[in-house]
């Protein structure tokens, strides 16, 4: 399978970023091609409402910035890997400017899988991007749901989750 992850967060040693390397262990075992962007890393603005994707750009954005390399990732993925730490309720800025972008492609052609990665110092802060990822992700794009993992810091039974991402990468059909 073709795999793209977008890591939203800026900590490349952080919670998210571990979730990300247990995913990417297990898929690699299993020989999938995988990508991963770590977004927070490149520059990416947000969608300007312009409709030039739509009708003189084909499907092309008008901004030439980092998105550029992460278009034809997301056209040749099967699965996209949504990953993400959670500041007020929601995905982090630089993820939800990508997220929005993704529009100029409006259904990216090989795309079937979607799995969801979260991790937040509290475990009641997850709804507003779960909320987006089922509805603008599985819903709108018709996606199979991989599952909505999520880790908080108090969260007792992480080598159990980290367990469960392995399995998830290495099992992927």
């Amino acid at each position: 399978m073709n795999i793209l992850i977008l890591n939203g967060s800026p900590r490349q040693n952080g919670t998210t970023a571990a979730m990300v390397d247990a995913f990417t262990e297990g898929a690699r075992e299993a020989l999938h091609k995988l990508d991963v962007v770590p977004i927070c890393q490149r520059k990416t603005a947000g969608c300007l409402a312009c409709e030039f994707c739509h009708t003189k750009g084909r499907g092309h954005c008008v901004q030439k910035d980092d998105m550029q390399e992460v278009y034809p990732l997301l056209e040749e993925a099967e699965v996209l890997v949504l990953a993400s730490p959670i500041y007020y309720h929601n995905f982090s800025g630089q993820l939800q400017c990508a997220i929005n972008r993704i529009y100029a492609l409006d259904n990216p052609k090989n795309l079937k899988k979607a799995a969801l990665f979260l991790s937040s110092g509290d475990n009641h802060m997850y709804t507003g991007a779960i909320y987006e990822y089922q509805q603008s992700f599985l819903n709108y794009l018709h996606l199979e749901d991989l599952g909505i993992y999520t880790l908080h810091e108090k969260q007792n039974h992480k080598e159990e989750l980290f367990g469960a991402l392995r399995q998830l990468g290495k099992t992927l059909k």
